[in-house]
């Protein structure tokens, strides 16, 4: 077996399965880190909920359901959080927007076009 090696990028070519992703040191036949996440299966309702479990107290209003990838949902985050005029964050597809929102946001993303509903309260 002839194996080559790129003196930083580890194993680039291996006889027994060709040619190697650099980033994850797999034949490239069997790389999964260039495919791009699936996005979580979704009904087509937006969900707005206040959570404040794990916070000390402090409440933050989630969107849950957006059928967008990730930096189209970083760019929505960031508008949102300046419409509310307050901080949050993106985390596993949801957005967390610190504070009590539900109002606001629930008259923007029906701007948008989502169909909002109110979950938990």
């Amino acid at each position: 077996m002839i194996k080559k090696r790129n003196k930083d990028k580890g194993l680039v070519y291996s006889t027994e399965f060709g040619k190697m992703c650099p980033t994850c040191s797999k034949p490239v036949k069997k790389c999964t880190c260039s495919e791009k996440h699936s996005l979580p299966k979704i009904d087509g309702i937006v969900r707005l909920m206040r959570e404040t479990k794990g916070r000390k107290g402090k409440g933050v209003t989630l969107i849950n359901g957006l059928p967008l990838e990730i930096d189209a949902l970083k760019k929505l985050a960031k508008s949102l959080k300046q419409k509310c005029g307050s901080g949050g964050s993106v985390k596993n597809g949801v957005l967390e927007i610190q504070g009590d929102h539900r109002d606001v946001l629930e008259d923007h993303l029906s701007e948008l076009g989502y169909k909002v509903k109110r979950a938990g309260d």
